[in-house]
């Protein structure tokens, strides 16, 4: 112990000011991730649109154009931590999602979405054209919102690298934009 003025490295108040800033921002990430579906579970509401939840209904934008299986849409992350096939089979039922089996692989099912699903995505389109109007009158500039990606996709790859189980990355192991 009497050594440990000798050791190389950051202070440990230093330490302290990161380990805070880092989990505040985990934290806020997923603060920030509920009150976006806040915001859609209101537009639902707003639209008196019932049969589908806020959660599927970012899944359903994210489908978009697309045709893609269960495990597509679980592979990108449209998901959100919600269980994708219950998802899909509620989307289905309610009208959202067109489903087929795959002509080649009779055990992928294939979805996309119906007209009743393109059309919802049309009024989530026009909500956020609202939003992205109402970003300027607030003071969000392009730049600022590209500097906050820019330091998102930085800590998703920081994670990202630390999924494979061999540890964090070590100093300049975090791939730069």
């Amino acid at each position: 112990m009497r050594y440990r003025h000798c050791v190389a490295g950051p202070k440990p108040e230093w330490r302290l000011k990161v380990r805070h800033a880092y989990y505040e921002s985990i934290l806020l990430i997923e603060r920030l991730h509920r009150h976006f579906l806040e915001v859609l579970k209101t537009e639902l509401d707003r639209l008196s649109i019932q049969d589908i939840n806020n959660v599927q209904s970012l899944i359903l934008y994210n489908i978009g154009e697309d045709e893609m299986t269960v495990g597509e849409l679980t592979a990108r992350g449209y998901y959100l931590g919600s269980n994708v096939s219950y998802n899909v089979k509620k989307m289905v039922e309610n009208g959202y999602l067109n489903q087929e089996r795959s002509p080649h692989d009779r055990r992928s099912v294939r979805v996309r979405l119906s007209d009743k699903g393109l059309a919802l995505r049309t009024r989530i389109s026009e909500m956020f054209e609202r939003q992205i109007a109402a970003l300027d009158k607030v003071g969000f500039t392009e730049d600022e919102l590209n500097k906050i990606n820019e330091t998102l996709h930085k800590l998703e790859r920081f994670w990202s690298t630390s999924i494979d189980y061999s540890g964090f990355p070590t100093m300049g192991a975090v791939p730069q934009a």
